[in-house]
């Protein structure tokens, strides 16, 4: 058994307070599977996939459902705001714990710096003339003073966040499956000739299929905030097995049943699918209005969620980290409930964005993105691999805490973990993603490594 130094569930984040309501962590999970990514990044997978992107949501859906039931399993019997950092040390050791943390905390600080980026573009479009990178400072203030305030304030912006984009999604699928049917006024159902014609499921055979897996599986990232919300809440505990099991529908709804009218109403190849994005195209196929500029605002208030949601998150991995001895202790100093240091520090890598995208404006998206392009799969990763150590333990040490269990233990577990094997080997196969491969796993290397020397100076001490 490793040596670790989580402390027991009953001793974690005794500073950090309680004041996220149920009503705040059900939005959030709710609100938090419909990500920017699915808006943004769907357009490029359905031209790559054709029809067959229905599938590949399918798969990458399924995995993240295995994924979000391991780690469920582990933060109902567990609350922590170091999720499944804590839970890796616990199961692994010191350095595993070190490497899932660092790895996903700089993974949400750079996703800070995407998204306002990504946003700060749709709001040049509304006012032109107006620098890029102002935008993105100005949402940065707004949201680094929301999350240095009380937790409940984060709260309340990602209730109403959420709220809106679930209303949008859900309006959509209505007025998709309306339109697909044949019955709103002035429009025919396309039946399946959508799905059959133009080269059928597969027009471009398996490669094509390949690349809109892996594009899907990237547009589920954040799923995992709502775990490191839940040491947060009112009740922990009932909080992360309400979400877990609730993921299921939530994938199958808005993920996998918006694809599917999309490729039903409009032809893949239609080059609006990329230019205008899959929804747009999708509400100008049946005739909306103003379909642009609605979405634009939908996306705009994702970018915003993601944003908040991603400060929030990285500041409390930090904190946790910090707590279990892993980072500079200046990092978990808590006042009034919230480490405002760890908030700054977390926000950092925001504000430098604003120097980029002033500097740099034409690559520094790709740029960014490459380096984090994988991280999520090695945290996916380190959570299979502490479910299959940790399980075992709490049958026969706790099985009360057995809340949430893992369906089919061990077997889905290793199925889910082939997954992940199978995905990596994807996409060094695709020059597109082999970078971004490349990146993340020198970066996942160097944390080990430092994780590991980490773990060994304190054991001298």
């Amino acid at each position: 058994m490793p040596s670790s130094t989580v402390k027991a569930p009953q001793e974690q984040d005794t500073s950090l307070s309680h004041g996220l309501k149920q009503r705040h962590l059900s939005m959030i999970a709710l609100g938090g599977v419909i990500g920017a990514g699915l808006f943004v990044g769907s357009g490029a997978g359905i031209a790559a996939a054709g029809p067959s992107i229905v599938l590949a949501y399918a798969l990458s859906g399924l995995l993240v459902m295995l994924v979000m039931r391991m780690l469920g399993e582990m933060s109902a019997a567990y609350p922590s705001s170091g999720s499944f950092s804590a839970h890796a040390e616990r199961a692994v050791g010191p350095w595993a714990g070190f490497t899932a943390g660092w790895s996903f905390w700089v993974l949400l600080c750079t996703a800070v710096g995407l998204e306002g980026i990504g946003a700060a573009k749709i709001v040049t479009g509304w006012v032109p003339g107006t620098p890029e990178w102002a935008w993105v400072a100005l949402f940065m203030l707004v949201f680094l003073g929301t999350n240095l305030a009380a937790v409940k304030n984060f709260g309340e912006f990602e209730f109403w966040f959420a709220a809106l984009k679930v209303g949008a999604i859900t309006l959509f699928l209505v007025l998709g499956v309306l339109a697909v049917a044949g019955v709103l006024p002035g429009g025919d159902s396309p039946g399946l000739s959508n799905l059959t014609g133009e080269g059928g499921l597969l027009p471009h055979g398996t490669d094509g299929l390949v690349v809109g897996l892996l594009a899907s599986i990237f547009a589920y990232g954040g799923l995992e905030t709502v775990t490191i919300a839940a040491a947060e809440s009112e009740n922990p505990v009932k909080g992360v097995a309400t979400a877990v099991r609730t993921a299921m529908w939530r994938i199958a709804v808005f993920y996998i049943g918006s694809m599917a009218v999309i490729v039903t109403l409009v032809p893949w190849d239609s080059k609006a699918v990329v230019e205008k994005g899959p929804y747009v195209a999708a509400l100008d196929h049946i005739g909306i209005p103003g379909a642009g500029q609605l979405m634009n605002v939908v996306v705009f208030v994702a970018l915003l969620s993601a944003m908040n949601a991603n400060i929030y998150g990285s500041s409390r991995i930090a904190y946790s980290l910090v707590e279990r001895g892993q980072g500079p202790r200046f990092l978990g100093r808590v006042s009034g409930g919230v480490p405002r240091i760890a908030v700054l520090a977390s926000s950092v890598f925001g504000f430098l964005c604003v120097v980029l995208s002033y500097w740099r404006p034409d690559d520094v998206f790709a740029w960014l993105l490459n380096m984090i392009g994988a991280v999520i799969l090695v945290v996916w990763i380190l959570i299979a691999v502490s479910q299959l150590l940790l399980r075992r333990r709490i049958e026969r040490e706790a099985p009360e805490r057995l809340v949430v269990r893992m369906w089919a233990f061990p077997w889905l577990t290793w199925v889910a973990l082939a997954g992940m094997a199978a995905v990596f080997v994807l996409m060094a196969r695709e020059p597109a993603t082999r970078t971004q491969l490349y990146w993340s796993g020198g970066m996942t290397a160097v944390l080990a490594a430092v994780g590991y020397g980490w773990q060994r100076a304190r054991e001298r001490r």
